[in-house]
């Protein structure tokens, strides 16, 4: 069943008309569909103020393909903090720094991490694997200069949401297979994994949530080159060699289209012994990271994944 507070959210975008960003011009879609600026609208005012950090700043990562936008995000209080490379959702075609701002500081914050938040090139101009390649890139730079950014160099995770989720399953892919740099977990929540199956949420979930079924398609469309196979384990994490990734914690929401295949996902790391905790928060919708001033529901849910990654990075 619904959660009633999300409920409501879907019947006042509904009301509102938000852009169908399949039938829109792409800068458009870019520049009106954020979630802050929705839950701006429907609050008829502007939503709460972000937890405080300590130092927020941009900095410019070189990598092979170019510098790639990184903003760094220093946790409040004393020590040297773990590392959380982040990268933002919106179907790698959409999301910017400004709209992984809220979870950025929040995991900040809330976990005691300093968060390096990507700007990873998006399709379709960037093709599949400009976005992957970056992601890696980014993050092995990073993990390299643990002393110059101030975070213990041991205790290096990489995390992201829908999109993001994927491109982080697929760092600790190309991490592995590169060797290095060393990541010690993954925060992946509601991460696309499989970009070829037909689970059963995808059709259960197909309509009526926020992120349907015909969106999903047309984001991979968007996003793969013509002829790419979408078994490529850098595309879908879920056919990788998965036996000694990095411990996961996998998110899920009951009434998402991704459901399955995260779970899925989750089932394919137990069963090559990686340490995995899986939550699914019923009643919530794809999105609920942005959804925590409308939802007390999602606020749990967005508290849990916080307190989960705290536990796996200080123990």
């Amino acid at each position: 069943m619904i959660d009633p507070d999300t409920e409501r959210l879907l019947r006042q975008v509904n009301t509102l008309g938000v852009p169908d960003i399949e039938r829109i011009p792409l800068a458009q879609a870019r520049a009106d569909t954020t979630m802050v600026d929705i839950m701006a609208t429907l609050t008829r005012g502007p939503v709460p103020p972000p937890p405080d950090v300590a130092d927020v700043h941009d900095i410019a990562v070189p990598t092979p393909a170019g510098d790639v936008p990184v903003r760094l995000y220093h946790p409040p209080g004393a020590g040297t903090p773990p590392l959380l490379v982040w990268m933002h959702g919106g179907g790698f075609v959409l999301g910017s720094l400004a709209s992984a701002d809220l979870a950025a500081r929040e995991l900040c914050a809330g976990a005691g991490v300093l968060v390096a938040s990507v700007d990873y090139p998006l399709a379709p101009e960037h093709p599949w694997p400009a976005a992957p390649e970056a992601c890696h890139a980014v993050t092995a730079w990073i993990a390299a200069r643990p002393r110059e950014l101030g975070f213990d160099g041991s205790r290096v995770a990489v995390g992201g949401d829908s999109a993001g989720g994927n491109l982080a399953a697929v760092t600790s892919l190309l991490a592995a297979a590169r060797g290095g740099p060393a990541i010690a977990h993954q925060l992946l929540v509601y991460p696309m994994c499989d970009l070829v199956g037909d689970h059963p949420s995808m059709r259960e979930n197909a309509e009526g949530y926020l992120l349907t079924a015909s969106r999903v398609e047309w984001f991979i469309r968007a996003y793969l080159p013509d002829g790419a196979d979408r078994t490529d384990p850098l595309i879908s994490p879920i056919y990788g060699s998965l036996r000694g990734r990095p411990p996961a914690t996998v998110i899920t929401a009951e009434l998402d289209p991704l459901r399955d295949e995260a779970e899925a996902y989750a089932g394919r790391l137990r069963e090559a012994g990686v340490a995995v905790e899986l939550v699914r928060h019923d009643g919530l919708v794809h999105g609920f990271l942005r959804m925590g001033a409308l939802s007390a529901r999602a606020r749990d849910a967005i508290d849990q994944a916080i307190a989960s990654l705290r536990a796996a990075l200080h123990g």
